[in-house]
């Protein structure tokens, strides 16, 4: 059986990282605790069914099989570092470890990697590309959720060769005010949210060099993120260029044999929407032609696939679980 914690259990992956959890088969103890030390043991809900404990660093280099850190970036090295000490294997759902070397960290962030030397050591932890790499790692860096829906709906078509070299992909992609965490700011208010759709980030945003990070193509990004007025949920969609002859049956055909064998990436016929996928670890996805253009649309749930339901995801493949472990719907299939 298996031992977990989760720091920073109180944010919106948290809760639903636990929530899942409390399904799962070979998980015997889950401990959840708050992003920082000293303070109070406090209930994590209502009627007081659970309960977030202080962080103790101390507990998490010895007692646990697998820490899970939901913590916003930056706050997390120290943890990081102290579990990987001890016996504990850690799933990080923050931006902390997603680039191969700190020197591109630094660019992207503007500033020193804390712990540069886990930049080596950490495995990016799109499950669908590493399955064999998450088996062995003992640091998962669990990707952003732009990039989760926008690698997935893109990877196969790059990987096929079925982009022209030297063109440019255009993602359009839109999320849930969820993406934005629980702290509240002027932009997610609801009076600044409800009946309004906002660009923001727009040629600053962080998934952007994040997702170039892991296309290993000749091709040019542009990524623009935008606020919608929901709580979860999130759609890219995708321009890209096709090579010379490329049709778009061939294109249909790579994605289609792709995730033939997938439990959760879907090549769906009709557009993909957010509501489909709603809660679950599904990840929808289409493909069209307009005007020579290939459009690839991929939806998931940001706080599950774009979150806490691929950290679980990457710790059953890490431990050798069944993939779909406390990911299952009541009848058993895939949440």
């Amino acid at each position: 059986m298996t031992s977990i914690a989760i720091v920073g259990a109180t944010g919106y992956a948290g809760v639903e990282l636990a929530q899942a959890c409390a399904s799962h088969a070979h998980i015997n103890s889950i401990t959840l605790m708050s992003a920082r030390e000293g303070g109070e043991r406090v209930p994590a809900d209502p009627r007081a069914q659970a309960f977030i404990e202080p962080l103790d660093l101390g507990a998490l280099g010895s007692d646990f099989d697998v820490v899970f850190l939901c913590l916003p970036h930056g706050l997390g090295h120290q943890v990081t570092a102290t579990a990987l000490r001890g016996s504990a294997r850690v799933i990080d759902l923050s931006s902390d470890y997603r680039f191969r070397d700190a020197a591109q960290y630094e660019r992207v962030y503007g500033h020193p990697h804390p712990v540069p030397e886990l930049c080596d050591v950490a495995v990016y932890g799109l499950t669908e590309y590493g399955r064999e790499d998450i088996k062995s790692a003992q640091l998962i860096a669990n990707p952003g959720c732009y990039p989760t829906a926008s690698l997935l709906g893109l990877l196969p078509l790059v990987n096929a060769g079925l982009l022209r070299a030297g063109s440019r992909v255009t993602i359009d992609a839109k999320s849930g005010v969820s993406g934005a965490g629980k702290s509240p700011t002027e932009t997610t208010l609801y009076g600044n949210v409800n009946e309004s759709v906002r660009a923001y980030g727009v040629g600053t945003h962080r998934h952007a060099p994040e997702i170039e990070s892991r296309i290993d193509a000749d091709l040019a990004l542009t990524f623009v993120p935008h606020l919608m007025p929901m709580f979860r949920g999130m759609l890219a969609t995708i321009y890209a260029e096709p090579a010379a002859g490329v049709t778009l049956a061939q294109a249909r055909e790579a994605i289609a044999d792709r995730y033939a064998n997938e439990p959760f990436v879907h090549l769906i016929d009709s557009q993909p929407a957010t509501s489909s996928v709603a809660r679950t670890n599904h990840c929808h996805v289409a493909i069209a032609e307009a005007n020579g253009a290939l459009v690839v649309t991929s939806a998931i749930d940001n706080l599950v696939k774009g979150a806490a339901g691929a950290a679980l995801q990457n710790m059953n493949v890490m431990l050798g679980f069944d993939e779909l472990e406390g990911l299952r719907t009541p009848d058993g299939g895939a949440l």
